[in-house]
């Protein structure tokens, strides 16, 4: 199976697949997250972190039935610091444990997304190719570099993330451990460009690959590129694209640039480096698309870092989007406006039909618990069923699985389109959000409004505002209080939910509480119960709070606080959406009494 790669020649006698056994003991805190394991970078590269992991893993999916021996293993990530080191050890253990084949994208590089594209579509079909899964190393937005962070994540083989059943053996496994195996024999592999090595005498074969083919030739299934083309050729179409340098940067080159035909000044941060630019850099190295950390990119649109318009020497570009470190999240902004996340999500759902992979329509489309319910008002009108879920991606992923082999006889909800107000958007086509995805999404909407080169071009501000005339709007807002003294702030936690019973129907600031709760999830599809999933306060009105710790982070909790009011079409729809909210916010600082449990004051970031 060449799959186009140039074959390359490896000294490699039998004995370089001599396995060599480690021995170790369990190291504590080795447990996964729903985004995989993430930690200082100097901790993973300790004596027998990565290791470990890798191991239990390992010895989890052989335990599990999963076909290790012999199979197929993809193994990538976003580029930061240590991925590339990571990857070579990882080869070795994945050799060490009967694998036969390993699939790398170049330079050691796949967007999550793109992952998930590999595993589930690269093998063509071909009887005894598919991946039986894949490693991620990345730690998403999180900053890389010697002194910031990395992480490792298992996706399975439908291309999405383990489930909770296996991601809880692989951590009995880490507390357990006792010796990892590996061929230490084996060469480094050169990742920097696409080749094939054959091992061991044959026993053992790595392929390194273009890591864009994948996802571009899935997304060229999904949207009409041919159209998004035509809006490029536009005189008065501008564009600017924000890699952060995060792994987005072949992407966006070898799509926007050589597919759609936009110049290359248009592509800001695109070259990929280990500590996404670093503290030097416009976003201090967190390449994390949003109002706050995705600085130039917000200038050049003509805002400042609440979304509020500021003086420009020259006219914003008509539509400008980012992406994060592993480009799974996405930010779209038109001139002078900002799209929230839950906005986008609304939006796509409501023009689908133009996209080609869609037209027949949709048949089920699910948000974030937090996210905002402009998604549930679209669903509505359009009849189509929708799902409020936890935060988490694999939630999302049991829904498009749904009525397929894995859960036979469950109702059928593909084509689906799914999202989260942390920037992630997404569709069947993976099992993971998908930055590119959203940005291709937008871009063929703009493309089915602008079908006359003659009239004035329509831009995301049209397009959104034109979609609140229709459905209404949902103010909306995040703070993020970062980094906080984690027992602080589950105390905060624990004592909200103790009051919540006596505050249901007394009123604050003039709001009557209608409904509190802490969010709980029954699975439609594995039947699962997901408890403790966010404080939520229900008003009368519609409007709402909702407090979650987040899990993503390596230092202390991060509390993020969500906002919600609802505006009616024929309300003000006008005003600056912080503005709108912070009253709410208000009453769920004086409810959570988060000063005093944490101390802070402010918030680090507001979206």
């Amino acid at each position: 199976l060449s799959m186009g790669l140039t074959e390359s020649k490896v000294d490699s006698s039998p004995q370089s697949m001599e396995v060599t056994t480690v021995p170790t003991s369990p190291i504590a805190g080795q447990k996964p997250g729903t985004s995989g394991l993430r930690q200082k970078t100097k901790t993973f590269m300790s004596e027998h972190y990565l290791e470990n992991f890798v191991q239990s893993t390992l010895d989890a999916l052989v335990a599990e039935g999963v076909p290790v021996k012999g199979g197929t293993l993809v193994i990538s990530g976003d580029g930061r610091y240590h991925n590339k080191t990571a990857i070579q050890i990882i080869i070795k253990m994945a050799a060490a444990a009967g694998v036969g084949r390993v699939w790398c994208g170049d330079h050691g590089l796949l967007s999550t997304p793109a992952m998930s594209a590999v595993i589930r579509t690269r093998s063509r079909g071909l009887a005894g190719m598919a991946p039986f899964g894949g490693f991620i190393l990345s730690a998403s937005h999180n900053p890389g570099g010697i002194d910031e962070d990395f992480g490792i994540k298992y996706n399975c083989e439908n291309g999405g993330p383990a489930p909770e059943k296996v991601t809880n053996l692989i951590y009995t496994n880490t507390t357990t451990i006792k010796e990892y195996k590996l061929c230490c024999g084996l060469p480094e592999i050169d990742l920097s460009a696409p080749g094939s090595y054959t091992l061991g005498g044959g026993a053992f074969r790595v392929d390194v690959f273009d890591c864009v083919e994948d996802h571009m030739g899935l997304l060229q299934q999904v949207f009409d590129f041919g159209a998004i083309k035509a809006l490029f050729a536009r005189e008065d179409f501008s564009f600017v694209y924000d890699g952060m340098h995060g792994v987005q940067g072949p992407y966006a080159k070898k799509i926007f640039v050589d597919e759609f035909g936009a110049p290359a000044s248009s592509l800001m941060n695109c070259e990929p480096k280990e500590d996404f630019g670093g503290p030097a850099s416009a976003s201090h190295g967190h390449a994390d698309p949003n109002l706050t950390h995705a600085v130039e990119l917000v200038a050049r649109m003509g805002l400042n870092k609440e979304g509020r318009e500021i003086e420009t020497t020259s006219e914003p570009p008509v539509f400008g989007a980012a992406a994060d470190g592993d480009a799974d999240r996405n930010m779209i902004m038109g001139s002078r406006f900002f799209c929230s996340p839950s906005d986008s999500l609304a939006v796509i759902v409501a023009n689908a039909s133009c996209i080609p992979y869609f037209a027949a329509g949709l048949k089920g489309c699910a948000r974030s618990m937090p996210t905002s319910c402009a998604l549930d008002r679209v669903a509505e009108q359009l009849g189509i069923p929708y799902f409020e879920v936890p935060t988490g991606w694999k939630f999302f992923g049991n829904l498009m699985d749904s009525g397929t082999d894995a859960f036979p006889g469950k109702p059928v909800y593909t084509p689906f389109i799914c999202g989260e107000e942390s920037f992630g958007t997404g569709g069947d086509h993976v099992r993971e959000k998908d930055g590119m995805f959203a940005v291709l999404a937008w871009l063929q909407i703009l493309a089915a409004e602008n079908p006359d080169p003659a009239k004035p071009i329509v831009g995301v501000g049209d397009v959104t505002k034109k979609h609140w005339e229709k459905y209404g709007r949902n103010y909306y807002a995040r703070y993020d209080y970062e980094g906080v003294d984690k027992p602080a702030a589950e105390k905060m936690m624990a004592a909200m939910v103790e009051a919540q019973p006596a505050l249901i129907g007394t009123t604050v600031d003039g709001m009557k509480i209608a409904k509190a709760d802490m969010f709980e999830y029954h699975d439609p599809v594995d039947g699962s119960v997901s408890k403790n999933q966010g404080v939520r306060f229900i008003f009368e009105s519609g409007s709402r709070f909702v407090f979650r710790l987040s899990g993503t982070g390596v230092a202390g909790a991060t509390i993020r606080m969500y906002l919600e009011e609802y505006a009616a079409p024929d309300a003000d729809l006008t005003k600056h959406a912080f503005d709108v909210v912070k009253p709410i916010a208000d009453i769920a600082l004086k409810i959570s009494k988060l000063t005093e449990y944490t101390g802070r004051t402010e918030p680090s970031v507001v979206t």
